[in-house]
């Protein structure tokens, strides 16, 4: 087991987008909704938090390479009565891409607004059956040039 060697590829302009969502019960994408949520706002704290985690990837995944993110944008929006979703872009100039800083920053995201939503998505039994972080993709990736 070894970290990929990259020290011969040349740098490049590099781009990947994420996504994912999570299904929460309708009460509480109308408490997101009208700002009613107790810990604060699950959006501004998600982005927050995504944007740590794209920068600390290589420290949570042990084989990623450490690299100079040049800019993370995190959006999340309410996409129905029971979805929240999330998406992550992220870009650098280095010599590999950063798809697991995209995926690493969506998953962040949805697991912060888990957290801070989670007083409201528990059963009597304290289990949360309708709770679930779903679709986590990457949807783009740039490398440019590409015949590098």
């Amino acid at each position: 087991m070894s970290i990929v060697d990259i020290t011969g590829k040349p740098e490049a302009y590099r781009m990947a987008r994420a996504e994912g969502r999570i299904r929460l019960r309708e009460e509480t994408v109308r408490r997101i909704r009208e700002g009613r949520i107790e810990k604060g706002d699950p959006f501004q704290t998600a982005k927050i938090a995504a944007v740590m985690a794209a920068k600390k990837t290589s420290s949570i995944i042990p084989l990623c390479h450490p690299i100079p993110i040049t800019h993370v944008e995190v959006d999340l929006k309410v996409l129905d009565d029971r979805t929240v979703g999330a998406e992550a872009t992220v870009k650098t100039k280095a010599q590999t891409g950063v798809e697991m800083e995209a995926l690493t920053a969506v998953s962040v995201a949805l697991l912060t607004v888990w957290d801070m939503t989670k007083q409201y998505e528990k059963d009597k039994a304290g289990q949360y059956p309708e709770t679930a972080i779903l679709d986590v993709r990457v949807t783009r990736k740039v490398k440019e040039p590409e015949n590098e």
